[in-house]
């Protein structure tokens, strides 16, 4: 079973860095394509891909608009994917969830999330 747990987050200014980490259980190389990061900004409204990385690979996409300041990594031995943040606005504000995709399948994992607020 496939479990993953995010940490990180919290109230920062804009123009800060922050580093998340999502520590994974269960991952293997056959069950697993695709790990990423994905946010929500408001309560109900859907999650937005940021970034994800494939996971026997390691070939990254970052949402366009965000490129310039966001990238993903990952540590298969510690099992865990990072996602670093650069110059945040006002605007990163949300829930950061870290998810992850099968082999042939739709992302079918996912944290419980953690908070990161940009202040102004």
């Amino acid at each position: 079973q496939v479990q993953l747990v995010e940490s990180g987050g919290g109230l920062v200014r804009a123009g800060d860095s922050l580093n998340l980490t999502c520590a994974a259980s269960g991952l293997t190389f056959e069950n697993t394509r695709v790990m990423g990061w994905f946010r929500q900004a408001t309560p109900g409204e859907d999650r937005s891909v940021v970034a994800t990385i494939i996971w026997d690979g390691g070939a990254i996409y970052v949402r366009p608009s965000i490129a310039s300041r966001f990238t993903i990594s990952k540590d298969n031995a510690k099992m865990m994917v990072y996602l670093h943040m650069y110059n945040l606005r006002p605007e990163d504000t949300a829930v950061y969830y870290c998810a992850r995709a099968p082999r042939g399948r739709a992302w079918d994992s996912w944290g419980q999330g953690t908070q990161v607020t940009v202040s102004t």
